[in-house]
């Protein structure tokens, strides 16, 4: 921390060259003239003495806003001519590079919004500098990142997300820290192995667990990859697959009825209480019109399992798989699964004979405390980029700006105002 005595110091002028002759406030912004002007030193050429010779016409300078204004600085550089050569050499200062227009303090800002899910040309227009954002896109340029090939994380979760119409990226994440391991183009399986065939062997042995959801297309890959590795498949995928046989189970059998009929007008508009957990339901009553009265959602679950007595066996079977899979009870979640498959539809059927094949990776799921959780709430934060950006085309681009936004740690100051 260090003490600001003066007006220079205040706006982020830190060059004591430089001196504040007057400030001028227009409607838009502010405009400040200022001198920039030091003693001659030698020669860049000859190293002889140089002269004071005249000031060069005043650069205009973007700068930072000034009390909630964009502004803009005039600054007359000193000229000096030396007197063997007689060259003439402009005065050079730390607020703006040499041939340069744009301040070292926007460059600053920039930086600092690029760690925002901004798009580049809202930055620009902020900044009041190019809407062309060619300035805002040279800052993005001068990131690098350099990837890290002789050590991986042990718990590592695997997914995709959409980039452009119909193109998949693949992107790989640190579980405990949630740092962006990678990120490439396409999900092919050529090329995820051979961005972690850059690893050695004995580094991808030391990986330990690998999330991934139900596609099943990496699994192959990561049994190849990680000899020693544990896959889990995503909880949520899981829950999902048993709703959507639930759902599709309901709309068979509303099909089954006429459009005006009151059954069908049941399964119809109270799907939600079908699908939902039994054990969250809510216990405000409201007014069913349907039924026209007023009831509780399992009241109202009632009443339609009375009008169709068939959806009861699906539904309690979804309401145990859903228990046993919270409650981590595994020999009575594949129990479950065994007993009653026979009997089932062909919609249940498919989905429980698919969670048969994944036993191995399901089982692992329900035990330990691992899921793709973390890797889709980095996946919404990438959408929220590309959506603010409208899209991108340039993939390099895109990928910079996710690991500017989320693989930079940023410190956060929070002011706390007094209480009078």
């Amino acid at each position: 921390m260090e003490h600001i005595n003066h007006t220079t110091l205040l706006i982020g002028i830190k060059d004591k060259n430089i001196t504040l002759n007057k400030a001028i406030q227009h409607d838009t912004h502010i405009e400040v003239f200022a001198t920039l002007d030091y003693h001659p030193p030698k020669c860049k050429h000859c190293k002889g003495k140089q002269i004071k010779y005249d000031f060069q016409k005043p650069s205009k300078i973007p700068f930072i806003e000034i009390g909630g204004f964009p502004s803009l600085i005039r600054l007359k550089k000193r000229r000096f001519q030396c007197k063997s050569c007689r060259k003439v050499t402009v005065a050079e200062t730390t607020l703006v590079q040499k041939n340069c227009q744009i301040s070292e303090m926007v460059r600053q800002k920039i930086a600092q919004l690029l760690l925002n899910r901004e798009a580049l040309t809202h930055i620009a227009s902020k900044l009041a500098i190019s809407t062309s954002t060619s300035t805002v896109y040279r800052k993005l340029k001068q990131f690098h990142f350099q990837e890290d090939y002789t050590t991986l994380p042990e718990i590592l979760s695997w997914d995709e997300f959409s980039y452009q119409k119909g193109k998949l990226a693949f992107i790989a994440q640190d579980f405990n820290t949630k740092k962006i391991m990678t990120i490439l183009d396409n999900r092919r399986q050529t090329t995820i192995r051979n961005h972690f065939f850059k690893y050695s062997k004995e580094a991808r042995k030391k990986v330990k667990v690998v999330t991934v959801d139900m596609s099943g297309s990496y699994i192959p890959l990561i049994k190849k990859l990680f000899p020693n590795a544990k896959i889990v498949l995503d909880r949520f995928h899981i829950v999902q697959h048993m709703s959507r046989a639930l759902n599709q189970t309901r709309i068979n059998i509303m099909k089954q009825f006429d459009d005006k009929s009151l059954e069908y007008r049941a399964l119809k508009y109270y799907w939600k209480f079908i699908l939902k957990d039994s054990r969250k339901l809510s216990l405000k009553p409201f007014y069913a019109r349907t039924f026209r009265e007023t009831l509780t959602p399992r009241e109202c679950l009632k009443k339609i399992f009375t009008l169709v007595p068939e959806l009861k066996d699906y539904y309690d079977l979804y309401q145990l798989l859903l228990f046993h899979l919270q409650e981590k009870n595994t020999d009575q979640f594949w129990g479950l699964i065994q007993d009653t498959l026979p009997h089932l539809n062909r919609t249940f059927k498919t989905t429980l004979s698919t969670f048969i094949r994944y036993k191995n990776y399901i089982t692992n799921a329900i035990e330990l405390p691992y899921s793709n959780a973390k890797l889709e709430a980095t996946n919404k934060l990438i959408k929220d980029i590309k959506r603010n950006a409208f899209g991108y085309r340039n993939f390099d681009n895109f990928k910079k700006r996710i690991l500017i936004a989320l693989n930079f740690k940023k410190e956060k100051t929070n002011f706390v105002s007094s209480r009078a």
